[in-house]
Parts: structure tokens; sequence; C-alpha cells
């Protein structure tokens, strides 16, 4: 088996418009995803065009089917109440979703798979971060 990972939700959002190939990272990869990666990617699902809004359910679901969601649960909430006090006491503010995705990485001692930069999981303490390049 190769790397234990949690999908950040680019990940998700750039395998459902076809920038990546999600099976090439799952054939070898144990990934799971966060339950606010869920909220997230259902958030879309609801936003989007009605003309789209069904070809994005069936992806999440088929998604869902085969990907373990870990639980939002107190070790979490606790690793993430850790990171937040970092953010804020170095005086860098930070996205809760992704402080929550990051915390979730954190306790089941998975590396975090991005495709944002911008996000500098990279700049947490203790996280171990992937960036995933897109092939589009």
């Amino acid at each position: 088996m190769g790397r234990r990972l949690v999908l950040d939700t680019g990940v998700l959002v750039a395998a459902e418009r076809g920038r990546i190939d999600l099976t090439q990272i799952a054939l070898d990869d144990d990934i799971c995803v966060t339950m606010i990666t869920v909220a997230e990617l259902m958030t879309g699902v609801a936003m989007a065009r009605p003309e789209q809004r069904e070809r994005m359910r069936r992806f999440v679901d088929g998604v869902l089917s085969i990907v373990p969601a870990l639980p939002y649960n107190e070790d979490i909430v606790d690793a993430h109440a850790t990171l937040l006090s970092w953010t804020l006491s170095h005086g860098r503010p930070w996205g809760q979703h992704d402080l929550m995705i990051a915390a979730t990485a954190l306790v089941t001692g998975r590396t975090l798979l991005t495709m944002d930069r911008k996000a500098r999981f990279d700049q947490l303490p203790g996280l171990s971060v992937e960036l995933l390049a897109d092939a589009a």
C-alpha cells in the first residue's frame, strides 16, 4: 500500500471537472476525505446550475461510495483548536474549513493531498502536505 492521504476538497473538484484522474491516486494509496469536504462538495452541488446539479451529485455519491469520510470528532476538534490558536498567535488568518481538514489529517496521521498553494497548508505545524499538480 502507498501513502495514507486525506484529499483536500480541491483535489475532488479537479477530478469532477476532469483535470486529474482520481483513479491514479486511489489505486496505490489509502485515501479518505473529511466531513467538511463532503459539506463543501454538497454546497457546490446545491449552488450549481440545474443542468449540472445531477451530474455533480452523482460524482459526489460515487466518490463517497468508495472513499471513507472521516468524522469531525472530539480529537479533531482539539487539534483544530490548537491549529486555530497557532494561527491567531502568529497573526495569520486561516480558513476554518482548511483548519478542520488539516486537523483531521494531523489526528489520523495522514498526509494532506492538496492542489491549493494559497491555503498554505505546508506552514501549519506538524502537518504533512503533498502538493498535487494540476494536469490541465
